[in-house]
C-alpha cells in the first residue's frame, strides 16, 4: 500500500515536471508563430534594400506587395484608419478604398526603403500582449550603429497572425495618423475624396522615386 502510494506520487511528481517543461516550449512555438510572418516580412524588405538600384521603385513595388499583402491585414487597416464612417460605405467604395489604401502602403515603403549599406534588422523573440494583440519589437539597425524602432501590432485574421498597426519608435502609431488625415478628407470631401488622393499621393511616390 505505501508503495503504491509511493509510486502514485512519484508518477505524479513526473507529469508535473513534464508539463512545467512543456509549457515554455509551447509558449515559444506561439511567440514563433506570431513573429514569422514579421520575420519573413524583413527578410523580403531587406533583399529589396540590397537590390534597390537594380530593381528601381516599380521592382521594389511589384517585390514587396506579395510580402505586405501577406503579412498585413490591410482590409482591417483600411477599416480603422477610416473609422466610424466605414460601416455606412456601401461595398464596392470599401473595395476602392482598401484598394488605394494597399496600394499607397506599398509604395511607400518602395519609394522609402531605396538602397543598402549595411543595415540589418533585430527582431526580439518574446512577443507582448497589448490592445487584443500581441506585439513583436523589431529594431532596424543602421550603417552608422543607430537604431529605428518598429514594433509591430499582431492579430488573428483567417487564422493567420497579422500586422494590425506599426509603431515607430514604438509610440507613434502608424494607424493614428492615418486616421487623423484621412478624417480631414473624409469630412470636406467624402470617400470618393479620400480614394482620388491616395491614388495621387501613390503615383506622386512612385515618380518621385523614379
Amino acid at each position: 500500500m505505501n508503495f503504491d502510494f509511493r509510486r502514485r506520487r512519484t508518477l505524479c511528481a513526473a507529469i508535473a515536471l513534464a508539463g512545467a517543461i512543456a509549457m515554455p516550449a509551447r509558449a515559444d512555438e506561439s511567440a514563433n508563430a506570431i513573429i514569422a510572418p514579421v520575420r519573413a516580412y524583413c527578410d523580403a524588405l531587406l533583399d529589396v534594400m540590397k537590390r534597390a538600384n537594380q530593381l528601381g521603385v516599380k521592382g521594389r513595388y511589384d517585390k514587396l506587395a506579395p510580402v505586405i499583402s501577406a503579412t498585413f491585414d490591410l482590409a482591417a487597416m483600411t477599416r480603422i484608419s477610416v473609422g466610424t464612417q466605414w460601416t455606412s460605405l456601401p461595398p464596392a467604395t470599401q473595395a476602392a478604398l482598401i484598394d488605394a489604401f494597399s496600394r499607397i502602403t506599398i509604395a511607400t515603403y518602395a519609394s522609402r526603403f531605396d538602397g543598402y549599406s549595411g543595415e540589418r534588422f533585430e527582431i526580439d523573440p518574446t512577443v507582448e500582449a497589448r490592445n487584443a494583440g500581441q506585439i513583436v519589437n523589431t529594431r532596424l539597425i543602421k550603417s552608422d550603429g543607430g537604431a529605428v524602432v518598429l514594433n509591430y501590432l499582431m492579430r488573428m485574421s483567417g487564422g493567420k497572425w497579422k500586422v494590425v498597426d506599426i509603431y515607430l519608435t514604438g509610440t507613434i502609431s502608424e494607424l493614428a495618423t492615418r486616421r487623423s488625415e484621412f478624417s480631414s478628407i473624409l469630412d470636406t470631401g467624402g470617400p470618393q475624396a479620400l480614394i482620388e488622393s491616395l491614388h495621387q499621393q501613390t503615383d506622386k511616390l512612385l515618380r518621385s522615386a523614379a
